[in-house]
C-alpha cells in the first residue's frame, strides 16, 4: 500500500516553535527548496509553543499555508519546557522541563493545549514530557503519596508515574479535547527506555489516553556522549513500541546531534526503517537545512524505499522488558550490534521460537514461573548473569547449578567447542582483556560451551541447562558491555548458532547486525567505525538453500539480480559466504 511520496513510509519534518515565530516567507520558500532537491516531504509537524516561546496565530497560518501550498500535510507540535514565570524564584529543573506542581506552569500549559487542539486536528508531544524537579512543592507531593501507598525507601519512580498519567489525562488532553473533540494525540517517548519510569513516562498508562504513540530513535556518539545508546535502539526500540501497541506507533524520529561523522547519521535513517515504520521523521527543520547531512540523506530513502518492497515483517529473538522495567542498560542492544537479531517486547512472549532475559526482565516478580514453564514446555531461553543474579532467591536454582560468589575473571583467551556434530575444540584470542563476574556451575548438571580465561583455569560466557524439553542458555555478560566487541568472531558465533532467526545467522566478528524478515528476506548491516574494515561474513542458513537472491542489485552485464552460490552445506545447513563493506547495508533472499 502506498505511504506517500515514498512506497514504503512517510516523509515527515518537525519545525520548532522558536521557527515558527520567526517565519518568514522567503527564508521559509528557499529552506524548502533545499529540502525538495533531495526528498520528498509528505508532513510537517508544526510547533507554536517550546521553552516559553508561543507563536502567535499569524506565523502559524503564514507557516502552515506554505507548507500546503508544498503538497505538505501539517499537524501540530509541542515541546513541554517553559521557563519560570515571571516574579517567582527559580527552580532547578533540567532543560526548563516544568514544575506539575506549580500552577502557573500548569495554567499555561493548559492554555496551549486548548491553542493546539483549536489549530491542529492531531499533534504530537516532544520528548521533554518529563519531570525531575525536586522543589518543596514536588518533595510534598512525593511524601503524600508514598505514605498513602506504603512506600518507604523516598524514591520518586511511582509518584511521577501517577502524576505523569494524570498531567497526561487532565492537562494536556482535557484542554485540547475540550478545543476539538477530534483532535488526535501523540506522545513521543526518547531513546533511553530503561529509565521512562524515574522521571514519570509511564507507556503502561498513557498508551491507553493518547491516541498514537512515537520512538525515539535517536542514536549518539558513543565515546564522548554520555547518553549510552548503542546504535542497534533505533531498530529494536521501534520494535518494542510496535509490540507494545500493534499498529499505533506513529514513526521513528532522529536527529544530527551529537554525531560527529555523516555515517553516523544516516545509521539512524537506515535502522528505524529496518523496522517498517510509518513515518520516518527528521528532527528539526531547522537544523536540518542547508545541511550536508540531507544530501546522502535523500540518496538512501530512495534505496530504503526500494529494499522495504521486498521485505516482510521483522522477525527475531523475543527480548522480554516489561513495563518500567530497568537492570542491564542496553545491553540487548549490544547484542543486537553483535549480529544477535534482538527484538522487544514489554508482554511475556510464550509462544515465541526464543526467547531473551536481561536483568531487566526479573522486574516481572513472576517472571521465573513463567520461564520454567516456557522451558519445561519446550521453549529455548537465553538469559544473561545479570538475570540469574536478580532472581537467585526467587527458585531459578530449579532450573541452573549455576552460583555466584562475587568472584571476577579478566582474560581474553577462549576456549570454544565446536558447534557441530564433531566435537573439536579451538582457542581463538580475543582483541583485548574482558572482565566478568564467574559463573560457577557444577560439572556435567551445567555444560559451558564458551568460556574464557588467561592462565590454568577457564570461566565459562555461554553455559547450557537442559529443563524438561527446553533448554536454558545462560550468557555471562562483561561488566563493561562493550566488551562483547572485543570477543572473538567463533565465540559470538555460537551465540548466534543457538538463537537463529528467519532461518538463518551470521559467522563473523562483532559489529555486525542481521535484520531478517518473515519471507526469507534478511538485511545484513556492517556498522562503520573508525575501526571498522571490509571483511567476510558468512551467512548460515538451516536447511536447503540453492541461492541467495539480492533483489536490488543487478549484475551490470546482465541485467539480471545477482544470484549467489552456496560455499558449502553441512549438518543441515546451507552457507553462502558475502562481502560486508562498513556502512553498507545489502538486502538478501533466501532461495529453496
Amino acid at each position: 500500500m502506498r505511504m506517500g511520496n515514498y512506497r514504503n513510509f512517510k516523509l515527515v519534518y518537525y519545525f520548532v516553535a522558536q521557527g515558527t515565530a520567526r517565519a518568514e516567507k522567503e527564508k521559509l520558500e528557499k529552506d524548502l527548496a533545499f529540502f525538495e532537491k533531495y526528498m520528498r516531504v509528505d508532513k510537517v509537524y508544526l510547533e507554536p509553543f517550546r521553552g516559553g516561546v508561543m507563536a502567535d496565530e499569524d506565523h502559524v497560518e503564514l507557516c502552515r499555508k506554505t507548507f500546503e501550498a508544498h503538497g505538505i500535510e501539517v499537524a501540530g507540535g509541542l515541546t513541554t519546557t517553559m521557563p519560570t514565570p515571571e516574579g517567582d524564584a527559580p527552580k532547578q529543573r533540567l532543560f526548563d522541563t516544568i514544575c506539575y506542581n506549580d500552577e502557573k506552569m500548569l495554567a499555561r500549559l493548559k492554555e496551549v493545549c486548548s491553542f493546539l487542539g483549536g489549530h491542529f486536528s492531531e499533534f504530537i508531544i516532544d520528548d521533554f514530557f518529563f519531570t525531575g524537579c525536586t522543589c518543596a512543592a514536588c518533595r510534598k507531593g512525593r511524601d503524600a503519596f508514598n505514605r498513602e501507598h506504603g512506600i518507604k525507601d523516598g524514591s520518586w519512580k511511582a509518584y511521577r508515574l501517577a502524576l505523569m498519567e494524570k498531567v497526561s489525562r487532565d492537562i494536556i488532553i482535557a484542554p485540547a479535547k475540550a478545543a476539538n473533540p477530534d483532535c488526535r494525540m501523540i506522545i513521543k517517548y526518547p531513546n533511553w527506555a530503561e529509565s521512562y519510569q524515574e522521571t514519570g513516562y509511564n507507556p503502561a498508562e498513557q498508551r491507553k489516553l493518547f491516541d498514537r504513540v512515537y520512538t525515539g530513535t535517536e542514536a549518539r556518539d558513543t565515546v564522548t556522549t554520555d547518553q549510552h545508546l548503542p546504535r542497534y535502539l533505533s531498530y529494536s526500540l521501534m520494535t518494542y513500541f510496535e509490540a507494545m501497541w500493534p499498529g499505533h506507533n506513529g514513526g521513528g524520529w532522529f536527529d544530527p546531534f551529537d554525531l560527529h561523522i555523516t555515517e553516523q547519521y544516516l545509521e539512524q535513517a537506515y535502522l528505524t526503517a529496518f523496522s517498517k515504520p510509518k513515518e520516518i521523521m527528521m528532527f528539526c527543520f531547522q537544523a536540518l537545512a542547508d545541511n550536508p547531512f540531507i544530501p546522502p540523506l535523500g540518496y538512501h530513502l530512495d534505496k530504503l524505499d526500494e529494499l522495504l518492497d521486498h521485505c516482510g515483517n521483522p522477525v527475531g529473538i523475543q527480548c522480554y522488558l516489561p513495563d518500567n522495567c530497568q537492570g542491564e542498560d542496553n545491553v540487548q542492544d549490544f547484542l543486537g550490534m553483535c549480529g544477535l537479531p534482538v527484538m522487544l517486547t514489554p508482554y511475556w512472549p510464550e509462544y515465541a521460537a526464543s526467547i531473551l532475559l536481561t536483568r531487566s526482565s526479573a522486574c516481572d516478580p513472576d517472571i521465573v514461573e513463567k520461564l520454567e514453564k516456557y522451558v519445561a514446555e519446550g521453549g529455548k531461553a537465553l538469559v544473561t548473569s545479570g538475570f540469574l543474579e536478580a532472581t537467585m532467591d526467587r527458585g531459578i536454582q530449579r532450573m541452573t547449578s549455576i552460583r555466584f560468589t562475587g568472584r571476577k575473571i579478566r582474560g581474553r583467551q577462549y576456549r570454544v567447542e565446536s558447534a557441530g556434530q564433531a566435537h573439536r575444540v579451538e582457542f581463538p584470542t580475543g582483541t583485548d582483556d574482558i572482565g566478568l563476574s564467574v559463573c560457577e556451575f557444577r560439572n556435567n548438571a551445567t555444560w559451558a560451551v564458551v568460556k574464557v580465561g588467561d592462565t590454568e583455569e577457564s570461566f565459562g560466557i555461554l553455559l547450557k541447562d537442559t529443563y524438561g524439553k527446553g533448554q536454558m542458555w545462560t550468557l555471562a555478560v562483561p561488566d563493561s558491555f562493550p566488551d562483547f566487541y572485543k570477543m572473538p568472531g567463533k565465540a559470538l558465533t555460537w551465540i548466534r548458532a543457538e538463537f537463529p532467526a528467519g532461518g538463518a545467522y551470521l559467522e563473523c566478528r562483532a559489529g555486525v547486525s542481521l535484520f531478517p524478515y518473515d519471507n526469507e528476506t534478511l538485511v545484513i548491516y556492517p556498522y562503520s567505525t573508525s575501526q571498522a574494515q571490509p571483511a567476510t561474513v558468512y551467512l548460515h542458513v538451516q536447511g536447503a538453500a540453492k541461492a541467495l537472491k539480492m533483489p536490488v542489485k543487478k549484475d551490470f552485464r546482465t541485467g539480471e539480480c545477482i544470484r549467489i552460490q552456496p560455499l558449502y552445506t553441512k549438518e543441515g545447513e546451507t552457507v553462502f559466504e558475502l562481502a560486508a563493506m562498513p556502512g553498507k547495508y545489502e538486502l538478501y533472499r533466501i532461495e529453496r
